[in-house]
């Protein structure tokens, strides 16, 4: 063997330990969450599927930044199924898109464990039952997007621990109930959409701190009561319907 083919010998299996490390950098608990979403998902139905044997980095709509999982985008990518309890192993996850799919049953508490998200959308699927309390735990959330479901109960009055909070929209959905006045304490919202559905109290004049509220949709409710003079204080406010 001559230095030369030796060389290239070593620098190949150099290349070769460096790829297989690099491939198994996520860590066991991620890696398992991604396969159990997966699974629990249809992925054998997806449009676009998992290599599970391939690296994770070539994964559709996964997005890694070093050895993290920072991103899943699945948006319109028949996913049917349920959403695992072991999402809340995704515990560096910044944004969460699972739109226009089939999943149904519930939003899993355990959701409340994606300490570091920043973007929630779960709209347009079959989700049914309440939106969990944990999901006050999250409390970098801008966004959250659980329209067009089948979501009931009352809306958690933990939102109101979001406060860099931006956009809330969970119309067309069956949630009733109050508004929860800790909402009122979000000074950073810009949209609220929250029509479709069965809120059936008064809107509270404490709308009033929410300076920088853009929209405010509320029809098709059966809410009560005056509307608040306060509203027109709230200088920001392009679009208001309440019908």
């Amino acid at each position: 063997m001559t230095y030369l083919t030796a060389m290239k010998k070593v620098l190949y299996l150099l290349f070769l330990s460096f790829s297989a490390s690099s491939f198994a950098t996520v860590s066991l608990l991620e890696r398992e969450a991604l396969v159990s979403l997966y699974q629990a998902t249809n992925g054998n139905q997806w449009k676009n599927k998992w290599n599970l044997a391939a690296p994770i980095s070539t994964w559709h709509g996964v997005t890694l930044q070093g050895d993290k999982v920072v991103a899943i985008d699945l948006t319109d990518n028949n996913l049917s199924g349920t959403l695992p309890s072991t999402i809340g192993g995704l515990v560096f996850l910044k944004e969460l898109y699972l739109p226009k799919n089939k999943i149904e049953g519930t939003i899993p508490k355990a959701i409340g464990n994606l300490v570091a998200l920043e973007k929630l959308n779960l709209s347009s699927n079959q989700f049914s039952g309440v939106i969990p309390p944990s999901i006050g735990n999250l409390l970098r959330l801008v966004q959250v997007e659980l329209y067009m479901n089948k979501l009931k109960g009352s809306l958690p009055v933990t939102l109101g621990k979001l406060r860099h909070l931006e956009i809330l929209s969970i119309y067309n959905n069956e949630i009733e109930g109050k508004i929860p006045v800790s909402l009122y304490s979000i000074h950073s919202l810009r949209v609220i959409l929250l029509s479709g559905n069965r809120l059936n109290d008064e809107l509270h004049s404490d709308i009033v701190k929410l300076k920088d509220l853009e929209t405010l949709s509320l029809f098709d409710n059966e809410l009560k009561g005056l509307i608040p003079k306060e509203l027109e204080a709230l200088k920001k406010m392009r679009e208001l319907n309440i019908s």
